[in-house]
């Protein structure tokens, strides 16, 4: 008899399947040797990467606008949700590193081989959806830097960005180890720039401190919960659980309980460490918008544009406005390659059905330009910055999809062994999970109510 639909049906309740079919992103899988009497120094070299592939994710132009809009908006004020946002982030990408190095499945596989068809179905285009919202942002962002730096016009910039094809092609052709440390270059690229930013922005860094607490004005007031849960979305990635859980598996380590724990001491390592940087930028990012714009009473600075134009003058640095562009742009880049992978293994492990990546890159992009040309078309680029916001709103709707049977997963025994999680663990990632619940049921109360 069929099983009834339950996207969230308890993985302890079904007899668990063997582990067959390909495995996750086969190209690449377990193609990255782990020298076993290598130092620790060496090991942490070796597994370093797949974390600052997920940290992309954290810092993509979606985050901009959130982060620049919360800044100029409300000072300081909401740096604890981005601090809080980030702890959640490490504490989910840890469980998603522990669900690929212990069973071998990423999380997409795990679903597909634990629920039934349609619920797999349901959980598979309800990824997708969050996939192409995020494609979405780094497309406006992709080709609001193109506006910037090279006066191209924003539309043709975003039909633009489908070349970006080409890229990745390229890259997957060098090797994983390449794509690793372009990425990695790109986020040190990102980081220079917005150091630069904050030293002739000159924040009130005590001011800035008080911001690391929580404040309860965020669930009273209506447009500071909207731009929180903007943050959130754009901080917790949902399409980044299923890539993390992948990416793990491209290091060769080995199959004993002991050279597995190893691996996820070091990949949790990784993931943490690269989460550092995705926190320092994200926090640069809305202390920027604080220091250069709220505290001289520009307060509705939400549009990436027009932070570009008022950076320059209101920070009296000749650069400041020019290495904002080229970051957007190495960040719109960055987040196009992961983006690319993560659609892959989303659609192969929930329908097994591998597609070339030129033409999955091409279907990811095709969804995410065709709501951007209409917008712009329509109500033109004054509601470019409204449109990358609502398109992290729309990633947070869709975490709980990702994190509950993350959470089921890897606490049950059956499944992990003794790596399954400790009732501290398991009690503190439900309570992540409920408070992405709280926080969207709290912002549909307080929009429909007025």
């Amino acid at each position: 008899m069929a099983r009834s639909y339950n996207p969230f049906l308890d993985a302890a309740e079904i007899p668990r399947p063997p582990l067959a079919g390909s495995p996750s992103l086969p190209e690449s899988h377990r193609s990255i040797p782990i020298p076993s009497t290598a130092s620790w120094l060496r090991k942490v070299f070796a597994f370093a990467g797949p974390g600052y592939l997920v940290a992309v994710g954290y810092m993509d132009p979606g985050n901009w606008a959130t982060d620049l809009q919360g800044g100029s908006q409300f000072g300081y004020t909401l740096l604890s949700v981005i601090l809080l946002s980030n702890l959640m982030a490490m504490l989910l990408q840890a469980l998603s590193a522990k669900l690929g190095i212990v069973t071998g499945r990423d999380l997409a596989q795990a679903c597909r081989e634990t629920y039934s068809r349609r619920t797999s179905i349901f959980l598979w285009v309800v990824c997708e959806i969050a996939i192409a919202a995020c494609d979405l942002a780094e497309v406006l962002g992709s080709a609001v830097a193109l506006q910037l730096l090279f006066h191209i016009p924003l539309l043709l910039g975003v039909i633009l960005t489908a070349m970006d094809i080409l890229i990745v092609l390229l890259l997957q052709g060098r090797g994983f180890r390449f794509l690793e440390a372009l990425v990695i270059t790109l986020i040190l690229t990102i980081a220079a720039c917005f150091a630069y930013e904050i030293f002739f922005a000159r924040p009130l860094w005590l001011e800035a401190a008080h911001g690391l607490l929580p404040n309860t004005e965020i669930f009273r007031n209506r447009e500071m919960l909207y731009i929180a849960i903007g943050i959130l979305g754009a901080t917790v990635m949902p399409h980044n659980l299923y890539l993390h859980s992948s990416l793990v598996q491209t290091r060769a380590f080995g199959s004993e309980p002991k050279q597995r724990r190893e691996a996820l001491r070091y990949a949790i390592f990784d993931s943490t460490f690269a989460l550092g940087f995705a926190l320092f930028i994200n926090a640069a990012i809305l202390v920027l918008g604080a220091a250069a714009f709220h505290s001289r009473g520009l307060h509705h600075v939400a549009d990436i544009r027009e932070a570009y134009t008022l950076l320059t003058p209101t920070l009296g640095a000749s650069l400041a406005s020019t290495l904002f562009a080229c970051a957007l742009l190495a960040s719109g880049q960055n987040s196009t390659l992961t983006g690319t992978l993560a659609g892959q293994i989303v659609m192969e492990g929930f329908l097994q059905i591998r597609l070339k990546p030129w033409l999955r890159r091409l279907i990811t992009r095709t969804i995410a330009i065709l709501p951007a040309v209409i917008v712009i078309g329509i109500a033109g680029e004054s509601k470019l910055g409204m449109l990358i916001v609502l398109s992290q709103v729309i990633l947070s709707f869709q975490l709980p999809f990702a994190v509950i049977p993350l959470v089921r997963f890897t606490s049950d025994r059956r499944r992990m062994g003794e790596f399954a999680n400790s009732r501290l663990t398991v009690v503190i990632a439900w309570t992540v999970a409920a408070a992405i619940l709280i926080l969207n049921a709290e912002l549909l109360w307080l929009t429909f109510r007025s």
